[in-house]
């Protein structure tokens, strides 16, 4: 099987002949190439040229145009800070909608221009060069994600008390805009669309349930909508919102090495698709190719058949090379 025919066929319950390899790799995936990760990230030609001799060295299932969370925030305006060898990050001192009142001025950007621009070049890319034979993935910011992105993290926090009726208007804008990107990233040759709203890990059941769920089912319905197979990534403690995770529908849920893998399986039932959970840092690149192979055998043991091999999160930049081939022959030498 090709690595694109060997994740749909997991994702559609068939027979696949070993365990999908899917591990998130940006800053690895630079350095692995020996490019600047500013480089990486403000030159689609760069991430695809690293993507691909990544996933091809280690025998990768996909390749993704993941990079930092600010690409649609800059497009909107949004101030950012840039490194040479760390992804840019939004000044949150000058967040965009500092005044709440400039949201009714904010227009969605055109996705196929700027930094949203690039990414869907990356996807075209990327489909031109290996779409044949692996998964290409597309990438946008969930709703509570991009609210962080566009109010600043800890001002959004308080809005989910003393403004509702904001931040309801907030995630709907920020939904809106993303169903656009990812149309174009569609459009492309994405085969799948990673969700990433890790700022929900932040928040609360309460809080989850009555202002982040909403907005994440009409992203994830609009995404299925358009034909597009979703994977949801909420990196962090995410225990307390495993229920309302597992009735999204996305087809892969990421679980993060703080999420206890086999209350995952039992809140969200034996057909959702999970992925991931070993602990990227004190596992993965801190550990042996033998504790690697060891651990990700027991997050296996504990998903059961309908899993994916992955890191928790991002695999961290200097991980050794043989701790990732170690976490990557088990899934060649495993059936599911």
């Amino acid at each position: 099987m090709t690595g694109r025919e060997r994740v749909l066929a997991q994702l559609e319950g068939r027979e696949v002949d070993h365990l999908p390899l899917m591990p998130i790799t940006m800053m690895f995936a630079a350095d692995q190439r020996g490019v600047r990760y500013r480089d990486y990230v403000t030159d689609h030609c760069v991430l695809a040229e690293a993507q691909i001799y990544t996933a091809e060295k280690f025998g990768f299932d996909y390749v993704s145009v993941i990079s930092d969370p600010g690409r649609e925030a800059a497009d909107l305006g949004a101030a950012l800070e840039w490194f040479d060898h760390q992804p840019p990050a939004i000044v949150e001192s000058r967040a965009l909608l500092a005044e709440k009142s400039a949201l009714a001025r904010l227009k969605p950007p055109d996705p196929r221009r700027g930094r949203m621009g690039d990414r869907v070049a990356g996807v075209a890319l990327l489909k031109a060069r290996v779409g044949a034979g692996k998964i290409v993935e597309g990438w946008v910011e969930g709703p509570c994600a991009m609210g962080a992105d566009l109010r600043g993290i800890n001002t959004l926090m308080l809005d989910f008390l003393d403004d509702p009726a904001f931040v309801r208007d907030l995630f709907q804008f920020a939904v809106q805009m993303e169903l656009a990107f990812a149309e174009a990233q569609l459009a492309a040759g994405a085969d799948l669309i990673g969700v990433g709203d890790a700022a929900a890990s932040l928040v609360g059941p309460r809080i989850y349930d009555e202002f982040v769920w909403p907005y994440e089912e009409k992203l994830v319905e609009g995404l299925h909508a358009l034909g597009a197979r979703v994977r949801l990534h909420i990196c962090g403690r995410t225990r307390r919102l495993f229920a309302g995770m597992g009735r999204l529908g996305a087809e892969i849920v990421d679980l993060d090495w703080m999420a206890p893998l086999e209350e995952a399986r039992r809140v969200m039932g034996p057909g959702q698709v999970l992925l991931g959970n070993i602990d990227p840092v004190e596992a993965l690149r801190k550990g042996t190719p033998e504790s690697v192979t060891a651990a990700i055998a027991e997050c296996h043991r504990r998903a059961g058949p309908r899993y994916i091999v992955g890191a928790g999160c991002e695999v961290v930049r200097d991980t050794p090379e043989e701790n990732m081939r170690g976490l990557c022959q088990y899934a060649r030498a495993t059936m599911p």
